[in-house]
Order: structure tokens, then sequence, then C-alpha cells
């Protein structure tokens, strides 16, 4: 991400407020990716392999499709998010199970998920293509990965191309949507109106965000709402038949299954800016709350000349989501760390939910509160769009490598 300007204000001495996307800054990883055995390129992306034995070259191949971010994915963050940032080093367990690794990453993370399911498919083929064994492919990914590479499979299904896949799956992709808080939506577009702050509102407009998520506001004042580009991106993969039918689907969450959410206190203050000469001093985020006219966010930019009313952003029926059990992101803790630079913010939840788990098994819709908050256990497997699936044992940050879902993964790829 480039350095981020200091603006000067007419009626502040100074203003530090830093840009941010929803997942944060894009940092380097300590370690760097190895040279890949191969390195192929596609049209809209790339794919590192790496051989389980580099005498027998492609043989029992597994790809892995990148998530959601911005720009164009990192080699190093794909190696190091796979091998060295989880408790669980996926990697090598592959190799040494006698599996391929094959990294897939796109031009560019926020496109649509069509646009990169066409990556998705030129890989697949090219892999079937070079597999000098007879072990089916295994397909999927990470996040949104999972939802690009269902995408594939399905087209190339309908269009009969032979993807020779045998498993599919997916790490805690948002088959049933994604969540950001209304709240942080809110705040994102606010900066971008008052100060052109504008990295965290082009990424939450961005075209992959507007699919993700399942609820959306384009500016600080619209009603959130299932986005135009997500109801597209549904009617297209339905078209294509909704899910792959040839591979057995596997998926896994990182959230729990047990119904049991975050601690994070429904209507409580999630982040408040209270410093003195702030700039945005007295903005303060709510915990989502089931409910009409619900208060989430109550935003403020101080100004001596001309100075503004607060502007309240509020929601109506939408379910408690900030806590549900699901993979988390450090949503709030984020827009903490990025606000301070302007001075005191307090945030007391920095995590929130993502994917809620019932989303990540394609069990439940997230449209009501009883439904987000399912006992997974206690509901019958054959509800869910999945041939089989697994939930993490406690709620685990969105995607994260765990010896608990990597070693269920890696006892059901292709013998």
């Amino acid at each position: 991400m480039r350095k981020p300007p200091i603006r000067k204000a007419a009626d502040m001495t100074e203003q530090t407020v830093q840009p941010w996307s929803i997942l944060g800054t894009d940092p380097a990883p300590a370690q760097a990716a190895p040279d890949p055995d191969a390195y192929w390129e596609f049209d809209g992306g790339f794919a590192l392999v790496y051989y389980a034995n580099s005498k027998f070259g492609l043989n029992r191949p597994v790809i892995f499709a990148d998530g959601f971010n911005a720009g164009r994915s990192k080699p190093d963050a794909m190696w190091a998010h796979m091998e060295t940032e989880g408790d669980y080093a996926l990697v090598s367990a592959l190799r040494e199970s006698g599996r391929d690794v094959v990294m897939l990453g796109y031009e560019e993370r926020s496109a649509r998920i069509q646009d990169n399911a066409e990556v998705a498919a030129q890989c697949i083929m090219r892999a079937a293509q070079e597999r000098r064994g007879d072990t089916p492919l295994a397909v999927g990914g990470f996040s949104m990965g999972g939802l690009v590479t269902r995408y594939a499979l399905c087209k190339l299904e309908t269009t009969r191309m032979n993807h020779q896949t045998g498993v599919y799956f997916s790490w805690d992709s948002p088959h049933r949507a994604a969540w950001i808080p209304i709240s942080l939506q809110a705040l994102a577009h606010y900066l971008k109106d008052e100060d052109g702050i504008t990295e965290m509102s082009d990424h939450v407009n961005s075209p992959a965000a507007c699919q993700l998520l399942w609820r959306h506001i384009e500016t600080v004042d619209a009603v959130p709402t299932q986005h135009q580009q997500r109801t597209d991106f549904l009617r297209d993969l339905d078209r294509f038949g909704t899910w792959p039918t040839i591979p057995v689907k596997l998926g896994l969450a990182n959230g729990s299954g047990t119904g049991t959410g975050l601690d994070v206190p429904v209507g409580s203050e999630m982040l408040k800016v209270t410093g003195g000469l702030h700039p945005y001093r007295t903005t303060t985020l709510y915990a989502q709350r089931s409910g009409a006219q619900e208060l989430v966010a109550r935003l403020k930019r101080q100004r001596i000349v001309n100075p503004q009313p607060a502007v309240e952003k509020r929601t109506d029926g939408l379910p408690e989501l900030d806590a549900a059990p699901g993979g988390t992101l450090r949503s709030f803790g984020i827009a903490r760390d990025q606000l301070a630079a302007g001075g005191a913010v307090e945030c007391d939840h920095e995590w929130v939910d993502f994917v809620p788990s019932v989303s990540a098994v394609a069990i439940r819709d997230l449209d009501e509160q009883e439904d987000v908050y399912a006992d997974i256990g206690s509901l019958d497997p054959a509800s869910s769009d999945l041939d089989e699936f697994v939930c993490s044992s406690t709620n685990e940050e969105h995607s994260r490598i765990t010896a608990e879902l990597g070693e269920w993964l890696l006892d059901r790829l292709p013998k």
C-alpha cells in the first residue's frame, strides 16, 4: 500500500487519519516464498507449483485459490498463510503425504468472482493436462477462493470440460455471504466524503466485496441491502448449476459449530474516538443489535468553521452478526489502529465475525437470528449443500490454518 498522505485541514492543525482496507494493511511476511518448481502464467493470474517429488513432476495436485483483498495476489503472503502463520505447516504436510501444492493467485483480488473463476478454470485444466498419474485433482480455496473455484468447476461442467477433479473443498468460504459491520462500512464512506480518505470505501465498494457481503452500503446514507452485483453473481452461479456435481464437496469452517458466539455485547460501544484534538473525536461505533432503528454508528467530523451535526447510521431488523459464531476478523482493531494516528481511540472489542459458521458450511442463510446462531451439530447434515463439513472447536481467525482443520482435509483428499 502506498504511503498515506498527511492532509492539512482548514480548521484543524493537522489530520493524520491513516487509510486502510477491510483486511487492514498487507504487510510483507517475515519469510519469502521459496522458488517454485514451476510457475504458470494465465490470463489474469498465475500459479506457484511445488512438487512433492521433483523426480515425478506433477502427480497428485491440490489447487489452493487465494482469497479476497486489494491488488495482485502476493506469493510471499500466500506461502506464509499456508506454511508459517498458522499452527500447522500445511504445505509441508501436503508434500510429505505425496501431494503437489498449486497456489493460485490473481492479477486483481478484488475483481468479480466470475472473472477470477476464469483464471481458476485455466489452472484446473492445465493441472489436468500436466498431471502424470491417475489420481484425481483436489480443487478449492481459502475464503473467496472457495467461491472462485466452485464457480469455475460449475462452469467447466456445464460446458462439458473434463476437469478431472475428485474433491472440491472450501476453507472458511462465505457460501451464504460474509459480514462487514454496517458501522464500519458507514465510517469508510464518511471518511471518504469528509477528507478524501478513499482506500477502505473503495475496498468495500469493489466488485468482489459487493458480491461477498450479505448486506452492503455504497454511501453513508444508503439502506443496507444485497448489492446488485451479488444478485448477478448468484444468478450466474445458478445458471451453471450452483454446485459442481462430479467431485465430493467438502467445507471447513474456522467458526464454532455449537452456536456459541463471540464475547461481544450487542449494542455496546465497539470503537470511540476520544482524543481531544482528533478530527473525528466523539465518533462512536456500536455492536450490531437486532431490532428497528438500531444505532450502529455516530459519525462526527469536528470543524471550527461551518460545523455540521453528527451523522447517525441506523439499521432495521438485522441479526446480531458482529457476535455470531464464525471465522473472525480484527475489523474494529484495524480501524482503531489507523484512526489512532490522529489521537486516542478506545476499542474494547477488536474482533468480530466475518464468515458465519452456517455460511461456511452452507447449511443456513443469514436472514434470521436463530439461523445465524444455530447449533450446527444438532442440524441434519443433509441440509447442507456440502457432502461433508467440519467446524472448528472454537471461533478462530478467518481462514487460519490449524491442525484440527488441516488434518481433517488431508484425510479426505484423493488417495
